[in-house]
């Protein structure tokens, strides 16, 4: 059925600027949605607002939905302000046709819930993918998210996103906890989301599961939406290198340091630090540079939330896990509460994943599970280094490599006798350590460049004061 639905979906294509072409579609399946689950309480469907009033056969039916999805909003406050209401300007059997197929949707014996709540994901992620780059505005892979969920394990307490997009990280916690024979008010989900065309979508996205929360619609930076929580529990999947971000250079919440202008990456680490209780952890996605970065300040402050043992483990990343960016990205766990005070865990699961097609890796279940298992290990004190994947780091040895948290520096190379590896295994292998180390170099020779760039403006300063 969702195959039927994406190919449907693409009749409205030539008629909808490609912007909002997921509105319309994300929209519809909301309305059909809410319609299905009325009887459960859940949102309160007027006369006349629900699936059944909108015939594709009567005509006008753009008009009859922009309609239902006032109608909607008006007589459930959390929805204010949520739906979309641009039905009326798109091709009407086009869209006549598309109504008509999701209204075939069956949910034998599964609730509306279950159902419209996968069609809803697997829209979001086919979207993501059609979309490339702009797509990671809104959709994180669903491996990654998983892998962030089993490793915090957030079992119970506010759990926190302060770029949440279309609320993956939200929906990902909430199977954990229903997983784990755990219930639904378990959790209390805070966030907000810049881009007010994604955050209808989170906000539609926690609606179609269930979940309540406190999600608005704000600049992180420039508008902290919740200021003074203390979450036990951040998940968060920032803009990689984001360079046109608002910068308060007297902000409260730089304490370990003043981000540059030219890169928040250290802002959102640090925003996600002010955000944790007294015994919160977090997990985040980043951009590679920032396990090693040593431009405009970065370093000192890489080297501050490691000496003040907020960083509890890194993981570094196989490519082609996003198909919005060619970015490298790992993952940062930050722990305000260390089982194991003055060590950081180490993982390098570069070699993971497993290739759908050229262009995308996905991690297993098995991936996941070795990643999760060993970060669960270290922390309950029954850890033991795997050369090659993971290695528990002291303060000295970290220290020693100059604060620089690239996991390949630690965890050394496999022991098993690489001898009999593939031609092209091995070809796949080089290539990626190449890149790494190239990466690397270009980083430092930017670093020289601005260093010297700046020391010339300092000599002209000079100068001009001297005549």
């Amino acid at each position: 059925m969702d195959d039927v639905l994406w190919k449907a979906a693409g009749k409205l294509r030539g008629s909808v600027d490609a912007a909002q072409y997921k509105d319309f579609v994300l929209g519809l399946v909301f309305l059909k949605y809410v319609s299905d689950s009325s009887g459960d309480g859940a949102f309160r469907v007027p006369a006349g607002a629900g699936w059944a009033d909108l015939s594709p056969a009567s005509g006008r039916i753009g008009e009859r939905i922009d309609a239902a999805m006032s109608a909607l909003m008006r007589a459930n406050p959390s929805l204010d302000g949520v739906l979309p209401q641009i039905f009326a300007r798109v091709d009407q059997r086009r869209l006549g046709e598309l109504v008509g197929l999701i209204g075939q949707v069956r949910f034998e014996g599964r609730p509306a819930r279950d159902v419209l709540g996968e069609v809803y994901e697997y829209f979001l992620e086919r979207f993501a993918r059609a979309e490339g780059k702009r797509g990671g505005e809104f959709y994180t892979p669903a491996g990654v998210v998983r892998l962030l969920v089993e490793v915090l394990e957030p079992f119970r307490g506010r759990v926190y996103d302060p770029c949440c997009g279309s609320g993956g990280m939200f929906v990902q916690a909430e199977r954990f906890v229903l997983s784990h024979r755990g219930r639904l008010d378990d959790i209390a989900v805070h966030g907000q989301e810049a881009n007010e065309r994604t955050w209808r979508l989170a906000r539609m996205n926690l609606a179609i599961h269930e979940i309540s929360g406190d999600v608005r619609c704000a600049d992180t930076f420039y508008e902290d939406a919740h200021p003074g929580l203390a979450a036990d529990h951040v998940l968060a999947n920032p803009p990689f290198n984001m360079s046109d971000w608002y910068r308060d250079t007297g902000d409260a919440r730089w304490r370990y340091g003043v981000p540059p202008a030219g890169n928040a990456n250290f802002a959102w680490i640090q925003h996600i630090v002010a955000k944790l209780g007294p015994a919160g952890r977090a997990g985040v996605v980043m951009a590679n540079g920032s396990m090693s970065s040593r431009q405009s300040g970065e370093g000192e402050i890489r080297a501050a939330l490691v000496e003040a043992d907020l960083v509890s483990c890194v993981v570094a990343l196989p490519d082609r896990l996003f198909r919005s960016t060619q970015i490298p990205a790992c993952l940062w766990f930050l722990d305000r509460r260390k089982s194991t005070p003055g060590e950081v865990l180490f993982v390098d699961a570069r070699d993971m994943g497993t290739l759908v097609d050229r262009t995308e890796r996905v991690l297993t279940a098995a991936d996941i599970t070795r990643i999760a298992g060993a970060y669960r290990a270290w922390r309950g004190h029954d850890h033991a280094d795997v050369p090659g994947f993971c290695h528990a780091a002291g303060l000295d040895e970290i220290r020693a490599h100059g604060h620089v948290l690239t996991p390949g520096r630690y965890v050394g190379a496999a022991e098993a006798d690489r001898g009999d590896e593939p031609a092209a295994d091995r070809v796949e292998r080089l290539t990626k350590e190449l890149l790494t180390h190239l990466e690397e170099s270009a980083r430092l020779d930017r670093a020289v460049r601005d260093e010297l760039r700046r020391l010339d403006d300092r000599r002209l300063d000079d100068r001009r004061a001297d005549g």
